[in-house]
């Protein structure tokens, strides 16, 4: 008897944790309906149909707070983290506040890859467009019609010119352009975020229309290696490199991870000859010269460099500022204040995708939660894109713009002194050292005099009190945060 009613205890509970399962699914599902509708709006109808709509919703980590969101391939996992993932976990964390982050990834039970599709008589009939291009898919899906996978945003006319990219910005157009160029290939170098994929999209964009019958591959250099891998274990290697000489216009990104896989830079060595040998034409991206690619056998090195290497600089200040005020067209007629372009110009420096990421997740969040956009809400919105491009500020240079800013002798930072004129600004130097070093509460106290870190923690949390409360010490600290991160 006992055995049947603990029987049936486990399964009522079992039926309950059930239900509760169903009940969180139904309610996720909700949430997901209504940030869903909101990126329809801000995204347009094919870039949310292409990235966002197929996005299923998984499960919530109770303990970390993650919440899984899977795609059905690699190459869309990726590219959604990039693009999206900002704006995807700060739209869930506004609609669940138990949400603290999302994981973007493909889901456990399809992490094979697809299988490459060379029989003519599976492929889809052409419709009668002029257009085949391929991007995005493999090799032997050349059944596409239309720009597939080239991002209808990444033009030209989106790009924004400076000193810093106007060669390759030119060498891009005169790659897509209706004559044939003076070179080939072209080898665009930038590091991370600087803006190569942009127009290796946008080559493919302005090449369709110069060429409407043109023949297109957009990959990464990763995607070409696993489309190799696949052919030569299904023995259709003759297949593969037919197809993939068939096409006009071949733009391969991050070719640095090529590296080591000879066999395959047997191929793509091959492949850039027979290409050449036909006028046609070639664009690789990669994050360093060739020169500098490790592991590249010397003639694949030789062949990318012997057409136009540009380069692509970091941008400088006038450039960001650009860039910010182009991108700002497409939340009209929301405003943001010009010292809000002024800092994210100034404090975001690394690459343009943290840059205009920046932006984006600003403006989402001003809008989601009905507030203006302010200096302030960037600083507090903003801490982890701020901190992780804030130059390094030492205690010494935080003490000498203080005492400059409140006109007091240097000496006074590690003297006993109690007056107030000398106090406060102690104290705020105190603050800055710790909001702007990874110092120690006892560390920042030994450069102030040999202070006890119990008085370093009394200063922060005073400053930090009078900032909510005093309209002018929260100037006085903007200030000294504006001169030391500039």
């Amino acid at each position: 008897m006992v055995h049947k009613i603990d029987k049936a205890r486990t399964t009522r509970r079992s039926t309950d944790d059930d239900l509760m399962e169903d009940a969180e699914a139904v309610n996720l599902a909700a949430d997901w309906a209504d940030i869903s509708q909101g990126l329809r709006k801000d995204l347009g109808h094919q870039l949310y149909s292409q990235w966002i709509r197929p996005i299923q919703l998984g499960r919530i980590d109770k303990e970390t707070g993650t919440l899984d969101l899977y795609l059905p391939t690699e190459f869309a996992a990726n590219w959604v983290n990039d693009r999206f993932r900002d704006r995807l976990q700060l739209a869930w964390k506004i609609a669940r506040s138990e949400v603290r982050q999302v994981r973007v990834q493909v889901h456990p039970g399809r992490r094979q890859l697809p299988e490459l599709n060379l029989d003519d008589s599976r492929r889809p009939a052409n419709d009668g467009a002029s257009t085949i291009a391929v991007a995005a898919g493999t090799i032997g899906d050349v059944g596409f019609t239309g720009s597939v996978g080239l991002d209808p945003s990444l033009t030209f006319a989106a790009f924004v010119t400076g000193d810093a990219n106007v060669l390759a910005c030119n060498a891009a157009q005169r790659m897509a352009a209706a004559e044939k160029p003076q070179f080939s290939p072209l080898y665009l170098k930038a590091a991370t975020g600087q803006g190569k994929t942009h127009l290796l999209h946008a080559i493919g964009h302005a090449y369709l229309q110069a060429h409407p019958r043109a023949r297109i591959f957009y990959c990464s250099a990763e995607r070409f290696m696993v489309e190799f891998v696949q052919a030569l274990k299904a023995n259709q290697m003759i297949e593969f490199k037919g197809r993939l000489r068939s096409f006009d216009l071949l733009l391969v990104d991050d070719i640095q991870f090529i590296i080591g896989k000879a066999s395959a830079q047997e191929e793509l060595l091959y492949t850039i000859d027979a290409l050449l040998a036909e006028g046609k034409r070639l664009v690789f991206a990669a994050d360093r010269a060739p020169q500098a690619l490790d592991g590249v056998e010397p003639r694949l090195l030789s062949r990318l460099s012997m057409g136009l290497v540009a380069d692509i600089q970091a941008a400088d200040i006038e450039l960001r500022k650009k860039i910010l005020e182009s991108k700002l067209s497409r939340f009209a007629p929301l405003s943001v204040p010009e010292d809000v372009i002024d800092f994210l110009a100034r404090t975001i420096t690394r690459n343009i995708r943290e840059l205009v990421g920046g932006l984006n997740k600003l403006i989402a969040y001003a809008q989601l939660t009905g507030q203006e956009v302010s200096l302030q809400l960037a600083e507090e919105q903003l801490t982890d894109i701020l901190s992780a491009n804030r130059r390094r500020i030492t205690i010494d240079e935080i003490q000498r713009t203080v005492c400059q800013f409140y006109r007091i002798d240097r000496s006074e930072m590690s003297s006993k002194r109690r007056a107030r004129a000398v106090v406060r600004p102690r104290q705020v130097a105190m603050y800055l050292s710790k909001v702007l070093t990874p110092r120690s509460y006892p560390e920042i106290g030994r450069k102030f005099g040999g202070r006890d870190h119990s008085t370093v923690i009394h200063a922060v949390r005073l400053i930090e009190d009078l900032r909510q409360r005093d309209a002018d010490m929260d100037g006085d600290v903007r200030s000294l945060l504006r001169q030391l991160e500039s």
